[in-house]
């Protein structure tokens, strides 16, 4: 053991001597060695002050973005759910954690947090705008302005706010806003609004006006030719007035599924059938 520690002695000698036999190297090293000592004291001290009780999390404050007031947001119910389950203190709180835990609520649409010295935090939210329902009245999904599915009830939503009736398949909700502001500039001409609008498994869909009238739509709306359904609803306006002079007010569903014409139905339950002729030869090109 001894003869090791000697030849490790003479190697160690041998490889430090260009050091420690020139009094500038030795300076330099010594000068860096007491500067890591500093930085490292320095962190310590850092670390051992980030974790005092003062730095603790003990008020986060709830507001909403600018232009919006927070109405399905408990802000006392919400502040102590995310300060019982926040980790982590001013500095090592993630900020994305908690921004996900506040967007993973009811009612949040987007959330923005920072922080604010010594031990708070500041949650700028952007509440849910319920535009209508998705499934049913009965359903606890809601829709919002931009297309969006979040969990809501009707009967959270306010009396002044007229939800419009929305269903489709899974991930459709984009689709089928876009859908819904097509055909409400369609039927500004009549006046009317739509109510709801329903996208089947195949993509054909209808929408219920606020006039009591349904509008039936194939597929083309995702077709190559875009322009086909728009087409069909200019042919629907062109032949309108002669459809009412005929029919007047006993209509109460359109067919745009037809490629050269469309078909109506007729609220009356027993029709002659002289009308149910007149009615399918009018409305073909």
């Amino acid at each position: 053991m001894s003869n090791f520690m000697d030849r490790f002695g003479e190697i160690f000698s041998m490889l430090m001597a260009p050091l420690w036999n020139h009094s500038d190297r030795m300076e330099k090293l010594s000068s860096f060695l007491i500067r890591c000592f500093i930085v490292m004291l320095l962190i310590g001290i850092l670390v051992w002050l980030s974790q005092r009780p003062v730095f603790a999390l003990k008020q986060i404050q709830i507001e909403p973005v600018a232009g919006q007031t927070l109405k399905h947001i408990k802000k006392p119910i919400v502040r102590q759910q995310v300060l019982e389950t926040v980790q982590g203190n001013f500095f090592s709180v993630r900020l994305e954690d908690v921004k996900r835990g506040f967007e993973s609520m009811p009612w949040v649409r987007h959330a923005n947090v920072r922080r604010v010295w010594p031990n708070g935090l500041v949650v700028s939210i952007e509440e849910q705008k319920p535009f209508g329902t998705w499934g049913g009245a009965e359903s606890h999904t809601l829709m919002n302005t931009h297309g969006e599915l979040f969990a809501g009830r009707v009967s959270e939503v306010g009396d002044d706010i007229h939800l419009v009736d929305f269903s489709g398949p899974a991930d459709s909700g984009k689709e089928v806003m876009s859908l819904y502001e097509k055909a409400n500039s369609w039927f500004k001409p009549w006046g009317a609004e739509v109510t709801s609008l329903a996208l089947t498994e195949r993509y054909a869909w209808n929408v219920r006006l606020s006039n009591g009238m349904r509008v039936e739509f194939g597929r083309d709306e995702e077709s190559s030719d875009k322009n086909l359904t728009e087409e069909r609803v200019a042919r629907l306006f062109k032949y309108w007035p002669q459809v009412q002079e005929k029919w007047a007010n006993r209509i109460d569903a359109i067919d745009l599924r037809y490629a050269n014409g469309f078909a109506v139905h007729l609220a009356s339950a027993s029709l002659k059938k002289n009308d149910v002729d007149g009615k399918k030869s009018e409305l073909k090109q």
